[in-house]
């Protein structure tokens, strides 16, 4: 249990850092985020990919969380006591998206065998391409326009993600067998992007602080989203690997996954498209706090 709470320590100077510089240069968040989401965000993907291989494992996992996610977006959308629940897509993607590069892949490290890396990597790709692809789509101020859709303006969204030209990079790597040397001169660029998205987070933070809102949004709608991230979506993981009848091991793996905090993303894309930058960050910061009790009990049971 020791190593969980230091990964959660280790995030405290970033977040540190990115507090003070919301305190005092409020629009740079804005402006290193669509830097991350241009560029950053497709070298994190493709550095992860090409760094632990594509089997069937990874495979696996990934349409799990991705159909999983999607599914539940449908259902909460589609049942009207719900949809009022979930006002909002910034409330639904913080229940569902979490924070798997920086907290779940560590903690799987730290606990479970190597041989279910590509179960956790897994978990985490099919997360960050729904995040990427449909995040972007559900944020933009037009979003009325999304039920007329057609099918190229879908896929154009899908083909133009941050995590889609991630994959196509590491998919190229492969056909050019250059994907270990790739893999490790992009690990630690990958790792870096982490980094500079958790000081994002703590810049939100800070304009938080400063302009008193972090008490003015949405507080029955924060409870609702942090229960949905933190004890419903894994529980729903869980009944689907018993389902699909995944090992022991493969299922903690995977609802470990499934049990961390809402992910930075969703403060990225808020940043992005001036969508509910302090529901997000709300949000995250809630959930990170609350998981640090959370996480240990989902470790307990599911072991």
């Amino acid at each position: 249990m020791h190593s969980i709470y230091n990964l959660f320590i280790n995030i405290i100077p970033f977040l540190t850092i990115g507090f003070f510089i919301g305190r005092n240069r409020p629009k740079l968040s804005e402006q290193i985020s669509k830097k991350l989401i241009k560029f950053g965000i497709p070298l994190s993907v493709m550095g992860l990919l090409l760094k632990a291989g594509i089997n069937i494992d990874l495979i696996k996992t990934s349409l799990l969380a991705f159909f999983s996610i999607a599914l539940l977006v449908f259902i909460i959308n589609s049942i009207k006591i719900l949809k009022h629940s979930f006002s909002n897509f910034s409330l639904q993607l913080g229940g569902l998206i979490g924070n798997t590069s920086f907290l779940g892949i560590p903690i799987a490290i730290a606990l479970l065998p190597t041989n279910t890396i590509n179960f956790t990597i897994g978990f985490d790709l099919g997360t960050t391409l729904f995040a990427w692809v449909f995040g972007p789509i559900f944020l933009q101020k037009n979003i009325q326009k999304f039920k007329t859709f057609n099918h190229g303006v879908l896929i154009n969204s899908v083909l133009s993600s941050p995590a889609s030209r991630g994959i196509i990079g590491a998919l190229i790597a492969y056909l050019f067998r250059i994907d270990s040397i790739l893999g490790n001169v992009l690990w630690i660029p990958a790792r870096i992007v982490i980094i500079i998205a958790i000081v994002i987070v703590g810049t939100r933070l800070g304009i938080i602080t400063k302009d008193n809102q972090e008490g003015k949004v949405f507080k029955n709608e924060l409870k609702i989203s942090i229960l949905l991230k933190l004890i419903i979506f894994p529980i729903f993981i869980l009944a689907l690997c018993k389902l699909l009848q995944f090992n022991d091991l493969q299922t903690q793996a995977t609802v470990l996954q499934a049990a961390t905090p809402s992910a930075i993303s969703t403060i990225l894309m808020a940043e992005a498209y001036k969508t509910n930058q302090e529901l997000a960050a709300s949000i995250l910061f809630r959930s990170t706090v609350f998981s640090i009790i959370s996480i240990p009990i989902w470790v307990l049971l599911i072991r």
